[in-house]
């Protein structure tokens, strides 16, 4: 990927995305240290070439995006006469191509681990699997902690970033930590970041759909910066930023959230889950937060690669437990969870009651009925609650919640609230507006609403399948009437 002609810069990469994107010397060094290079062997969309046979990019790929992203904003920025130190533009540009050094294999699958509900605590609520999540003392952080770790304590990346300081002040950035510049950040963690321009363009590519294909040139042309350094968008860009905003949406109800794809990668959450509930030792599952840690500041941070979950798969086929085996063979031999049924509800998010949470209940209440009339273990049943908001509003905490809060829980969500709030310039106003405060906008309108998506699958391959899956669906067909 990276060319051999040199110029003053370092090197050329020529990115299918973003066309030629001219690195400096550091970032060269950066790219080439085994750390950032096992990027190469995480798939950007974990499972999804199961079903979009060219959606087999990679972090690496994404990364390298980010930073390609990152150069073309901060051109935008300085035309806005925002003059930025030449210390500031690297730190941003090397935050840009390490913001995602701290994924999971498989991606954003492996790091959800303990947002995983068994069908046991949704149905039986045992007290075994409750007692297996208490045991543990931690739980996995999230991929930019991971990150910042990495970034920090392996030898090679602090040697091409050039000392523990800046290593620091790079991770402080896409962390969005205390000590960096809350506006430069935005660049890296926001409603309109680095991050997300790059992934929906390069996810859209790869899969062949065109949800993705966001303005991005537009954008970048209406990119204002205030007296007080708020990044914003002119007006007339207000339209391009509400499709930018849905894209996003429509990516997810098409591509992360398809049918088939989350119902494998939820089969491999829960596999790996009842594996880590059981001891892990045999697999070599991190047994909780702590473990990952000391994994990924370790010499043996390059075999946390998707081969790290693969060779689970792998192993699993053969447990001697009949639920993880019927799971890892279904991964493995790509023959999906049968979707029982579906319940799409679109309705203002805080909405109690509706079909999809009478089918949920009923589900919970009745699946040990299907389980004893078809014999199937109640652990290859698979229930999913999905909730997709139309666009990712800001959320307003209340002067009690935010009384319980220490002071790093309210810089924390003071941070969320910032992250989420595009900011629009209204005609000749130095200083923008929120987008909510934007009464004609079209997302507006629908900020409070969310598709949720409630969803039965079933792992089943008996020599009757077919038959045992259409009794299966006439069973449940009614469950979302009361």
């Amino acid at each position: 990927m990276v060319s051999s002609q040199r110029d003053d810069l370092g090197k050329r990469i020529v990115d299918s995305i973003h066309g030629v994107i001219h690195l400096k010397k550091r970032e060269v060094k950066v790219i080439d240290t085994a750390s950032f290079q096992r990027l190469r062997q995480l798939k950007q969309l974990a499972m999804a070439q199961m079903v979009y046979p060219t959606a087999t990019h990679t972090r690496f790929a994404h990364s390298i995006g980010a930073l390609g992203t990152m150069i073309r904003i901060l051109d935008a920025v300085e035309k806005n006469g925002i003059n930025l130190t030449k210390e500031q533009k690297e730190n941003l540009r090397l935050a840009a191509l390490l913001h995602d050094v701290g994924h999971y294999p498989y991606s954003h699958l492996m790091e959800r681990l303990d947002k995983v509900k068994l069908i046991e605590e949704e149905v039986e609520e045992a007290e075994t699997t409750k007692k297996a999540i208490d045991a543990r003392k931690s739980k996995y952080p999230e991929h930019t902690e991971i990150g910042a770790l990495i970034v920090t304590s392996q030898d090679d990346l602090v040697k091409a970033l050039g000392g523990k300081e800046k290593a620091k002040a790079v991770a402080d950035i896409f962390t969005r930590s205390q000590a960096a510049d809350e506006q430069l950040s935005k660049l890296i963690h926001s409603s309109f970041d680095i991050d997300r321009w790059d992934y929906l363009l390069r996810d859209s590519y790869a899969t062949g759909v065109p949800y993705g294909q966001i303005d991005i040139g537009y954008l970048l042309t209406n990119l204002k910066v205030s007296p007080q350094r708020t990044v914003g968008f002119a007006e007339k860009a207000l339209a391009a930023v509400e499709h930018f905003l849905l894209s996003r949406f429509f990516m997810h109800r098409v591509v992360y959230y398809h049918k088939t794809i989350y119902g494998m990668e939820e089969a491999c959450c829960q596999l790996l889950r009842r594996l880590r509930d059981r001891g892990g030792k045999n697999y070599g599952i991190p047994s909780d937060g702590d473990a990952i840690k000391s994994l990924v500041t370790s010499e043996n941070l390059y075999t946390f690669t998707d081969a790290f979950v693969d060779n689970i798969i792998k192993k699993a086929v053969n447990d001697e437990d009949n639920v993880i085996r019927a799971i890892a063979k279904s991964i493995q031999s790509r023959r999906p969870p049968a979707l029982l049924k579906e319940v799409p509800i679109c309705e203002e998010t805080e909405s109690k009651y509706h079909a999809g949470k009478t089918f949920i209940q009923n589900c919970r209440t009745r699946l040990g009925d299907l389980h004893n009339e078809f014999h199937i273990p109640l652990g290859q049943f698979l229930l999913c609650e999905i909730t997709l908001p139309v666009v990712k509003k800001p959320r307003k905490h209340t002067v009690a919640e935010v009384a319980r809060l220490d002071q790093q829980e309210i810089r924390d969500i003071a941070h969320e609230e910032e992250e989420e709030d595009i900011k629009i310039f209204i005609g000749d106003e130095e200083e923008p507006k929120s987008l909510m405060e934007i009464e004609h906008s079209l997302v507006v309108k629908y900020a409070s609403y969310s598709l949720q998506m409630f969803r039965l699958y079933v792992i089943y391959e008996g020599e009757d399948k077919d038959k045992v899956i259409a009794k299966l669906r006439d069973r449940v067909r009614d469950w979302d009437t009361a």
